[in-house]
């Protein structure tokens, strides 16, 4: 089997780490398969698939393709127009790479990789889309994906609730829920720790303080500002300190923070000294161990949550926004504690309650690393993948609208396997 990953990004974001484990996952299982990625930039992923023994090429996007994006309203369909051009001339490089590689399943991984793909594969050549974001929250890339759906064998959607986006917007599509994954070796409770503060540039913090961190891309939705509004609720003598791990890291225009945009709403707030920044850290495990509170703080509905996981197979008492896929990942009570999308106060409340009940960090703590083992394991991805791709592979026109479990080797997919916390 050769199979070519395409995706956009070569930094570290949530699709990404996702398709980091997809990666090491069939490596393992597929020892002989030969794997390809194209990116649209270089950055720390491309090293990475390299020490899998893939074959990576690094093809950047145009300046005009890196920016476009659905951020803009009327300037988006302005910056596609600008970028048609450039567009059309990637792909017909890509289009170019494909017939070189002559892939048997072509994986893309990020929206704008979905669309290439579709534009640039060979004739007869299956297209998987690995989906992890609500497409119909993204107008002018939901449009063009339903124009391009034809070409599209098999979606797969990292949770059931962006199972249930895609087949609203794509009905026929097969679709196929498959939870992301994670090395429960590297994340782990025990191991290497990082000093926080001075990778924030911080005073050493006091004995005893609770260290809460927020583990995210400055995507703005991400809940970086709620974050900060949270941490002025709480009373200037508790003993937390707050760190923000992360930076930006994608080439759309207006779709994130910068850090001096945050630094300065942090300073407004009169957190100086209260919550420092670190700047994106490639030991992303060594980070979470290093704290006592994991936060996820997502504005808008979450597709999966990959910080979720991770810190939950660290043993860390989590907070996660309960909106979207990331309420199917943990039990509020149970392995983690949910608040309210976007409630800054229900947010503080949660933090102010686990800085002062160590018992229940500990608890927390230690069902979520359960739950990791049980569920989050990359070693099942193979699995999982494998009957995709076999799927894939012996698809045809008549399986379009065909309703999954239609055929007897479905029996395998994780449509049928998925269980929640």
């Amino acid at each position: 089997m050769r199979i070519v990953y395409l995706n956009s990004c070569g930094k570290l974001g949530g699709s990404e780490t996702s398709l980091r484990e997809v990666l090491a996952s069939i490596r393992a299982a597929e020892p002989v398969w030969e794997l390809w990625l194209v990116l649209g930039e270089d950055g720390p992923l491309a090293d990475i698939a390299r020490g899998l023994g893939v074959e990576v090429v690094v093809k950047p996007f145009p300046a005009s393709l890196g920016r476009l994006g659905d951020s803009g309203g009327v300037k988006a369909g302005w910056n596609l127009l600008r970028s048609s051009v450039a567009t059309a001339g990637y792909v017909r490089d890509l289009a170019s790479l494909l017939r070189r590689i002559k892939p048997d399943i072509i994986h893309t991984n990020a929206l704008k990789m979905h669309l290439l793909g579709a534009w640039a594969r060979p004739r007869g050549t299956p297209l998987i889309w690995h989906i992890h974001d609500y497409v119909g929250a993204r107008p002018l890339m939901s449009r063009f994906l339903r124009m391009s759906s034809g070409a599209c064998t098999l979606a797969i959607a990292n949770s059931k609730s962006v199972a249930s986006d895609i087949e609203r917007l794509f009905p026929g599509l097969r679709v196929v829920p498959v939870y992301n994954a994670i090395d429960l070796h590297r994340f782990a409770p025990t191991g290497k720790t990082l000093d926080l503060d001075a990778a924030a540039g911080l005073a050493p913090a006091p004995s005893g303080t609770v260290r809460v961190g927020l583990v995210a891309t400055f995507a703005r939705w991400k809940g970086h500002k709620i974050f900060l509004d949270a941490f002025s609720r709480l009373d200037s003598k508790m003993p937390v300190r707050g760190y923000i791990i992360g930076g930006p890291i994608y080439q759309t225009a207006g779709s994130q923070w910068s850090c001096k945009e945050l630094e300065q709403a942090r300073d407004q707030l009169g957190l100086a000294g209260k919550i420092g920044f670190t700047g994106f850290l490639n030991e992303s495990d060594a980070a979470m161990r290093s704290l006592d509170v994991v936060v996820h703080a997502s504005t808008q509905p979450e597709p999966f949550g990959m910080v979720i996981i991770e810190a939950m197979a660290c043993g860390k008492a989590v907070i996660a926004s309960q909106s979207g896929g990331s309420s199917e990942l943990f039990e509020d009570g149970e392995n983690g504690l949910g608040h309210p999308s976007g409630d800054a106060a229900a947010l503080a409340n949660q933090i102010r309650r686990l800085a002062g009940d160590a018992a229940l960090r500990e608890r927390l703590g230690v069902q979520a690393r359960a739950t990791a083992e049980r569920l989050y394991d990359n070693r099942r991805l193979s699995t999982e993948l494998r009957a995709a791709y076999e799927l894939a592979s012996h698809a045809d026109s008549t399986h379009r609208g065909k309703p999954v479990g239609a055929e007897p080797e479905l029996a395998a997919l994780p449509s049928r396997r998925i269980e929640g916390p």
